[in-house]
């Protein structure tokens, strides 16, 4: 049963934020907008966190702006993950949630569509071949719409919007014609291609203008931010003038300027230091190894099952390290978690069939009867014993092909409590930009991926512990707290504008 949520009274809000009641329903000062709530559906006999029918979820957008959103007295903007279903709003671990609805069309075409089949591959440099078509287009058009007037009506006079992702890029321009009273950030998580990628976007005048509604554009890597803003300039005819775009009218006449900078996200460091520490964790640590025969080297990848994130080539670098000889069944093994992910795109089936076949290879190839070479785990795992998995494994392997962070490779750092352990990390990730100590690698080059592997394997105690003292140190001192205030911070700065 949904809690409908509570009027608030001004002025009870903490973090400089309020929420009132205006016409009927309660008006926020702080609202957040993503692709989805951040809870999911509690299946019946399952426990959720508090009675509620709903369960916090996972990932990383979740894990960044949940610590935050309960610290304010904002309200959450997204799908609550049911097509053809009204949800009214309702409350959640601290959280007031506003559900936008979706049909089955939507989710088809505005979401596995346009946003999956168009977007996420164009972004992530052409991996797999973008798909355009007019129909996803006008449901995206549709659906930012549909958002874009959730906020509407329930943001106060003023308030600060901060829209989430490559979902909801028109979503900024629409609120700016709709409400100029409020204050609009956007982040996008994923990179942002280079002007020369992006033109083949038939839409492409109208997302970037779309994105130049916001008051402020946050980027995961300042390459990302450099991409947008030579874009605006080349397809917008946007001046573009150190971090600011200038936006003009059809008259030449300064309309508005929009931001752009590089906001690293980063984890919530508390959660997974304290969890590293937990008795019943370090022992589950200790199971696993047990588990899978004590071998002297675990070698971890954790990912989503996306064709962005090199598992492929993992993979074969694995094997052509066991054919080699440098790698023996028995000495190592290669744990791949890799969770569900988008199973209804035709890309996504076919990589799971490809992944599973070459991991069904490899074992036929090279088990023994007492040992593994490759552990699939094909599942999502709670926190803990992903915290317990990070803690068994001596090598980390990230190897994506183009990521606009990573977590994952910070939350592996995190949980090294005792400065150990090795961190592969391609250097197409933007966590590669903060982690400098990682051993850096091109997953392109799978030679020189098996070389960093072996460097990963055979990296002496007090080199590892050189290189993860100071990995450690970037990601306590910048963790997710850090990097909301970070960006909010710069969102409530005031523009000087220039128009000479």
């Amino acid at each position: 049963m949904q809690t409908p949520v509570q009027e608030k009274p001004a002025g009870t809000a903490t973090a400089g934020h309020s929420a009132s009641s205006h016409a009927g329903h309660t008006k926020y000062d702080f609202m957040v907008v993503s692709n989805r709530l951040p809870v999911d559906r509690v299946a019946s006999g399952d426990d959720s966190d508090d009675g509620s029918g709903w369960r916090r979820s996972p990932g990383g957008l979740v894990t960044a702006l949940a610590p935050m959103m309960t610290k304010t007295d904002g309200a959450w903007v997204g799908w609550h993950g049911a097509p053809d279903e009204t949800v009214k709003p309702f409350t959640h671990g601290g959280m007031d949630l506003v559900p936008v609805q979706l049909s089955t069309d939507d989710v088809e075409l505005y979401y596995e569509g346009f946003s999956n089949a168009t977007l996420w591959p164009l972004y992530h440099d052409v991996i797999a071949p973008p798909e355009f078509h007019r129909t996803w287009w006008d449901a995206y058009r549709r659906v930012n719409r549909r958002f874009a007037d959730a906020v509407v009506r329930y943001a106060d006079h003023g308030a600060t919007v901060w829209v989430q992702d490559y979902q909801l890029q028109l979503v900024p321009r629409m609120l700016r014609e709709a409400r100029p009273d409020l204050r609009i950030g956007f982040f996008n998580h994923i990179p942002f291609p280079p002007p020369e990628i992006f033109a083949q976007l038939p839409w492409r005048q109208a997302i970037i203008d779309g994105l130049l509604g916001a008051d402020l554009v946050g980027f995961q890597r300042v390459s990302d931010a450099g991409n947008f803003m030579r874009s605006a300039r080349r397809f917008l005819g946007a001046s573009v003038k150190q971090q600011q775009v200038h936006v003009k009218d059809h008259n030449g006449k300064l309309t508005h300027i929009a931001r752009a900078q590089a906001f690293p996200i980063s984890i919530d460091v508390k959660q997974i230091t304290e969890l590293a520490a937990r008795p019943d964790i370090i022992e589950r640590a200790r199971q696993i190894r047990q588990d899978l025969g004590n071998p002297k080297t675990i070698l971890l990848g954790v990912d989503r099952l996306d064709y962005t994130k090199g598992i492929r080539h993992r993979l074969k670098a694995f094997e052509e390290l066991l054919a080699d000889g440098r790698l023996t069944v028995g000495d190592a093994t290669l744990i791949q978690v890799a969770s569900p992910s988008r199973e209804r795109v035709e890309q996504y089936r076919l990589l799971r069939e490809e992944v599973e076949g070459t991991v069904g290879h490899i074992n036929g190839t090279y088990d023994t009867i007492e040992n593994t070479a490759v552990r699939y785990l094909h599942h999502s795992y709670p926190v803990e014993e992903m915290v317990a998995l990070y803690l068994a494994a001596d090598v980390m392997l990230v190897t994506a092909l183009r990521d606009g962070m990573n977590l994952v490779a910070k939350e592996y750092v995190t949980a090294r409590n005792n400065n150990d352990g090795a961190l592969v990390l391609s250097e197409f990730a933007g966590a590669a930009d903060q982690l400098k100590q990682a051993l850096l690698v091109n997953p392109h080059d799978i030679a020189g991926l098996k070389n960093t592997i072996m460097n990963a394997v055979e990296l002496t105690p007090r080199e590892a512990s050189r290189r993860m003292r100071s990995m450690r140190r970037q990601i306590l001192d910048h963790d997710v707290d850090h990097w909301s205030a970070d960006f909010l911070r710069a969102l409530d700065e005031k523009v000087v504008r220039d128009d000479s």
